[in-house]
């Protein structure tokens, strides 16, 4: 097994008032839809990517989550509803942007199964290199851990995320 290479955490600001979202390369997308709540920030975008063609996620801070669906190309088949990347993610600042940072550890949703936690190298790799403190890299795994019992005793994410104050809502869940 090799090592996978340490990088640093990836930031994302997400510009409600100029509506765009730019990517930890600076890459900004125009966003279709931002929808600010007393819980969280929803955006909707189109994406460039190879297997998906839209990207619609919540960033909840309270929680430390953004929640996710890759809406995924025709002849891409893949089981996964929820992508969930955690992290820190703070909004919004005084000129109206959302900022996230990802914290390595991610959840995926499947129906019908429990919550697969992944990237947990990267989480160790991060810290061992100094790009992500210790308390940074206990909060992840603090957070993460709520996300597994919460979809675990719910049933599911989003019947968890309702419980807590969450209540998500999608542009297209298809």
């Amino acid at each position: 097994m090799s090592e996978s290479v340490a990088h640093p955490p990836k930031r994302e600001i997400f510009d409600v008032p100029a509506r765009v979202n730019v990517d930890n390369k600076g890459v900004a997308r125009p966003v279709e839809v931002y929808q600010t709540t007393d819980f969280g920030l929803y955006m909707s975008r189109a994406a460039d990517h190879p297997l998906f063609s839209h990207l619609e996620s919540w960033l909840l801070p309270r929680l430390g989550l953004r929640v996710s669906i890759f809406h995924f190309v025709p002849g891409h088949p893949s089981r996964q509803r929820l992508y969930l990347d955690v992290g820190d993610f703070e909004g919004p600042d005084p000129a109206g942007r959302w900022h996230a940072i990802d914290w390595y550890l991610d959840l995926i949703d499947v129906p019908g199964a429990p919550l697969e936690l992944v990237d947990v190298d990267e989480l160790f790799d991060a810290h061992r290199a100094g790009l992500l403190d210790r308390g940074d890299a206990i909060r992840a795994v603090q957070l993460a851990t709520d996300a597994l019992v919460g979809a675990a005793r719910h049933g599911d994410v989003e019947s968890w995320l309702a419980t807590v104050g969450c209540p998500l809502t999608w542009r297209d869940s298809g």
